[in-house]
Parts: C-alpha cells; structure tokens; sequence
C-alpha cells in the first residue's frame, strides 16, 4: 500500500482532532477525498501530520518520529506561516530567520531518501497583497522555491495562488482570520497542490 504523509502546521492540521479518519476537514481532506474517488481501485493512505503552530525547528524537533518512521511514498510540507507569523504577534519570543528557516529545511530535505517530496510555498498573512505579514513572507517563499530546485522537488505555487487571487479582487474572504482557511481556501489549497502533485500520485497509484 502506498502512503502520502502531509506534515505542516495548523493549515494542514484543520480540523484534525475529532475526526476519526485523522485527515481533518482542510485541503488534506480534499486531496484525499479527490484522489480516492478518481483511483478508486488504488491501494493507498493519507497520513495528516500536522500540529497547530508548528514552525521549521518544531517539524525538525519531530522529523525522525513523523517522518522517517512513516516511511512514506510521497512527503509533502507546508511550512513558513507561523516562522513569519511569530515575528508579528510574539516578537519577544525566539524568532527564525530566513537564514535559520533555509538551513534547517534544507537538513530536514538532506534526511530524505527514495522518497517523492513536494514543498509547498507558505500561504497568506492577511488578506492584503500588501500586508506586513505577507512582505515578511517572500524571503521564506523564496527560499522554498530555491529547495525546490535544489533538491529537484515540486513546488506547490499557493503563495502565488493566494496573492493572484487576491489581486482579482473578488471580495470572496479566503480564510477566517487571515491566516486560517475557509472551505474556499482549503479548496484553493487542494487545487493548486493536484494541478502540481497530480501526476505524481496517479503514477504513484499506478494509474499511468
């Protein structure tokens, strides 16, 4: 059976506790449920890993038990808001820089072998092209996209979703309180993560 681990922080854990399947309600769940009714003879599972206010050094702090213990086919991360996030709303706390958040990823994405990784750019902070949060942002999304490369990863373009969305000026919120996602965000999520991770899991699957 193969196994697809999502790890991440509190928009990949989204509604986790309580649920019995341990997928939660947010974008994790919409990728499952996509890829369940579109190879339904598929022999495969979903795994959530994600813990609420996570940062780069936490899912360092976690990695050989979350990760490398699942022994998945497919990894992907989603990590940045809340490096950024913490610099806004906890200055007087231990901050992680652009320079700590490239090193220990790039150490965690050094562990990983025989494994398909896909990265994904951390989202939004605010709802605003211009908020403070999301101009903090571009150096980690950065950085991400340079992993990317680096370790011939595919790179999930949700900040750039996001903000191209924004930029439509639809009026049509996105999350709950800025950071959080709304049931059109975790779809947006979900989106763009299969317009990019989509062949992967079908060749995954054995679908092609």
């Amino acid at each position: 059976m193969k196994k697809i681990l999502f790890i991440g922080d509190s928009i990949t854990e989204w509604g986790k506790p309580g649920d019995p399947e341990d997928l939660g309600i947010g974008y994790v769940r919409l990728v499952h449920d996509y890829l369940r009714v579109t190879y339904p003879a598929a022999e495969f599972s979903i795994v959530n890993k994600g813990i609420g206010g996570n940062r780069v050094t936490d899912l360092a702090n976690r990695w050989e038990k979350d990760v490398l213990e699942e022994k998945p086919d497919l990894v992907s991360i989603s990590i940045g808001v809340n490096d950024v996030w913490r610099q806004l709303d906890q200055p007087d706390m231990d901050q992680v820089t652009p320079e700590q958040f490239a090193q220990v990823y790039e150490g965690l994405l050094g562990l990983l072998h025989d494994v398909e990784v896909v990265l994904m750019e951390p989202t939004i902070i605010e709802e605003s092209v211009e908020a403070v949060g999301n101009q903090k942002l571009y150096a980690y999304v950065g950085i991400v996209r340079e992993l990317g490369e680096k370790y011939q990863a595919k790179v999930v373009p949700t900040h750039k979703a996001f903000l191209t969305y924004l930029q439509a000026g639809s009026g049509v919120g996105l999350t709950t309180d800025g950071v959080h996602m709304n049931s059109k965000g975790n779809m947006l999520m979900a989106k763009t993560w299969l317009d990019v991770a989509g062949e992967s899991c079908a060749k995954l699957l054995g679908a092609v």
